[in-house]
């Protein structure tokens, strides 16, 4: 059992369509969900990938739907965004000046498609942290000390990808679109391995455990809440 196997609301009566409907409204929660924490982005000067709170986001949804559900409410976030949605995190172009921020509103997500940005790996890495994150807490990790190290895991799986993805652009001269020159040019570094880790990697490890501690924190508090939700109504979970 994971948190999403709680909600039943009482409007719904136990039948195969209103079953579909409950897993339609998780599944798509989700993914809103990352969305919405999506533009909340840091943008670096010395690389193209921002700080974002979509690693929270990820976490949190592959822990609360479980790793069939999570995978695929990740699935659907891609998805959203190669059909033209404006739900990834906002690009350069989005935050101004060397240092930005953005919290949220004006809404400037990005729409293009993930083999268009330098960031297109780690959303489709999150995929796989979802389920990884999910799979762990259907083992119950999710409620207790080792929630820690399901989304250490989660985290690091996000890299694999995005990684890979960001070297291939780096090395094979790829155009950025928005500043329209190379782009192993706008990531410092001395070689296609170092731009990549210094663009991809080193910048968001410190933000990385804090938002893993977070979403560590965040699905035990959730189970005690609805425990003690629960018990008002003289229910156990």
């Amino acid at each position: 059992m994971v948190l999403a196997d709680l909600f039943n609301p009482a409007l719904f009566k136990v039948s195969a369509v209103n079953t579909a409907v409950r897993e339609v409204i998780l599944i798509g929660g989700g993914a809103l969900f990352v969305s919405l924490i999506a533009q909340i982005a840091i943008r670096l000067p010395w690389t193209t990938v921002p700080i974002t709170g979509q690693t929270f986001g990820v976490l949190v949804v592959g822990g609360a739907l479980g790793a069939w559900r999570g995978a695929t409410s990740l699935t659907v976030y891609m998805l959203l965004g190669l059909l033209g949605a404006s739900v990834y995190a906002p690009s350069n172009t989005g935050i101004t000046g060397s240092w930005g921020m953005h919290f949220i509103f004006p809404w400037v997500g990005t729409s293009d498609p993930i083999w268009d940005i330098s960031s297109g790996g780690y959303i489709v890495g999150f995929i796989f942290a979802a389920f990884m994150t999910g799979w762990f807490a259907q083992k119950a990790w999710d409620r207790g000390p080792w929630g820690i190290l399901s989304m250490l895991a989660g985290n690091a799986i996000v890299y694999i990808p995005g990684l890979l993805w960001l070297y291939y652009l780096i090395s094979s001269s790829w155009i950025n679109p928005a500043a329209q020159k190379p782009l192993a040019d706008l990531i410092s570094g001395s070689g296609d391995w170092d731009k990549t880790l210094k663009g991809g990697l080193y910048p968001f490890i410190i933000g990385d455990l804090m938002k893993l501690y977070l979403a560590a924190l965040a699905l035990p508090a959730a189970w005690k809440l609805v425990s003690w939700i629960n018990n008002k109504k003289g229910q156990t979970p």
